[in-house]
């Protein structure tokens, strides 16, 4: 059989819905018309996508890793047969925040002279993929590990800072430990943060956990008194905030940056970006002021 766009659509529908029945009434279709369309892709495929022994339905590791892909090629057919974009082929750059630091500047100005007729579009995502689990990024600059199922960069590693409130007796301190920090309130960011309560040592956890929706979010709790956090040193660059400082942390390891993709892409740009991402860190070491530092 041939498989068709709306397989895909259909079958991300059914992952974002968890529930046959809820996704085919949104598509208006019947049940059974769905499940014989979701079977279809299956046996397409060879593969098990969806496990139904469940109340609620689940992705199985195979459709969890078809997914990522499905939501790329969705996203990537929509775009080629938008009619408002015939003329460009813009490459989406996603992030959870900070981008890449304070090489961000630098590395927009380098690409827009190197490749003026392929747009560069830094989109913000509040997720840790940055947008590439859903097709709405092309690729995708994270901190931490890699995600399971796309293909990756190691760029360089970040130091981590303490962020707490400014003024208060913690903002007074040269340095700061992971157990200064556990006796407050930490702020955390489930859903785009790279901090976990993992970080601590176990039996040395935060006594209370402040959750947060986004970086905005995160800044105002801290700035408000009501949490402190750990956070990468391009925060302390991009994001600065008059009630929140930020002091060097002594015992928490460097934080990975990331360059991620689609395997295989979803631009054929992505290699270009890769070069360039590699060339700017090179050109920058840590210590030298940016491209856009250097001319202000």
């Amino acid at each position: 059989m041939t498989i068709e766009v709306r397989h895909l659509r259909y079958f991300l529908l059914i992952a974002q819905e968890g529930n046959i029945t809820r996704a085919a009434a949104l598509l208006h279709i019947t049940q059974p018309a769905l499940s014989r369309t979701l079977r279809q892709l299956e046996t397409h495929l060879g593969v098990q996508l969806v496990d139904r022994s469940t109340h609620h339905l689940e992705l199985t590791t195979a459709g969890q890793h078809f997914a990522a892909r499905a939501a790329t090629a969705v996203a990537t057919f929509d775009e080629t047969t938008d009619p408002a974009r015939l003329d460009t082929w813009p490459l989406r750059l996603g992030h959870s925040w900070s981008a890449l630091g304070r090489h961000t500047p630098t590395l927009l100005r380098r690409w827009g002279r190197a490749h003026p007729d392929i747009p560069l579009e830094l989109l913000r995502f509040d997720d840790r993929t940055a947008g590439l689990a859903d097709g709405r990024s092309d690729v995708a600059l994270v901190r931490g590990s890699a995600p399971r199922g796309f293909a990756g960069a190691h760029l360089f590693d970040e130091r981590r800072l303490a962020a707490v409130p400014a003024g208060g007796e913690l903002a007074s301190r040269a340095s700061l430990t992971l157990a200064d920090l556990a006796r407050h309130p930490v702020g955390l960011s489930p859903t785009a943060g790279s901090t976990t309560v993992s970080l601590w040592p176990a039996g040395a956890q935060p006594r209370e956990i402040v959750t947060v929706a986004n970086t905005d979010d995160w800044l105002a709790a801290i700035a408000a008194d009501r949490a402190v956090g750990v956070t990468a040193e391009s925060t302390a660059q991009m994001h600065g905030h008059p009630g929140v400082a930020f002091v060097p942390l002594a015992d928490a390891p460097d934080l990975p940056v990331m360059l991620i993709w689609a395997d295989p892409p979803s631009h054929p740009a992505v290699p270009l970006l890769l070069a360039l991402v590699r060339q700017v860190v090179a050109d920058e070491p840590a210590g030298q002021p940016t491209e856009s530092a250097s001319r202000s």
